[in-house]
């Protein structure tokens, strides 16, 4: 169990995403990836909201390897277009995963749209032997008229949170992950780890 070992295997083949969560989750949780694992297989996103996708890659890697399992979903959900791109932010432009073609798209999109708000919604699915937890994250912000910045990922340079002067992708790692989606989440995911381990 996680709590016994401190190991949790990260559903996803996103070396950016990995990263992330390493850097969030406090050292006593080691973080494994696919790689580690030595699994190579495809993993199934087929649900049609976050929560479903995430406990689909959680829950199935857990039933591949064994061991306990995490998996996130995350989608940028933008109030001019009825929450879209949503579940399917990843692949927006298409299946090809392509950050760029998804943002192009995004802005000619909201290119007639005075309202630019909008809000990055992550869900960590947790898969144990005997258990399954989701923990949500949120920060909202705008859509910026143009991308700017050159670190972080995804959408990261053309979404600037509430309160910023900035997009994400032009802020430092570390003020990202204080207030980002997965952060929130990933905070969430290790309040109860830590309270999971207090009670054994």
């Amino acid at each position: 169990m996680t709590r016994k070992t401190g190991k949790l295997v990260f559903a996803t083949n996103n070396s950016h995403k990995l990263h992330e969560l390493r850097s969030i989750l406090p050292a006593h949780i080691q973080l494994l990836s696919l790689a580690d694992i030595d699994c190579h297989t495809d993993i199934p996103e087929t649900g049609e909201t976050l929560e479903e996708n995430s406990l689909q890659k959680a829950r199935f890697i857990h039933d591949l390897c064994g061991m306990d399992c995490i998996a996130d979903d995350t989608g940028l959900e933008v109030n001019a277009l009825d929450g879209a791109p949503g579940v399917y932010s990843a692949r927006y432009a298409g299946d090809g995963h392509d950050s760029k073609a998804n943002m192009e798209l995004l802005l000619r999109n909201m290119a007639t749209h005075t309202d630019r708000s909008a809000r990055f919604r992550t869900v960590i699915t947790l898969v144990t032997d005997d258990e399954v937890h989701a923990f949500e994250g949120i920060v909202t912000g705008k859509i910026a008229t143009e991308p700017a910045g050159d670190s972080g990922f995804g959408y990261d340079p053309v979404f600037i949170p509430t309160g910023w002067d900035m997009t994400f992708a032009q802020a430092p790692e570390s003020r990202k992950n204080a207030i980002s989606h997965r952060a929130v989440a990933s905070h969430r995911l290790v309040e109860f780890l830590n309270s999971a381990h207090d009670r054994h």
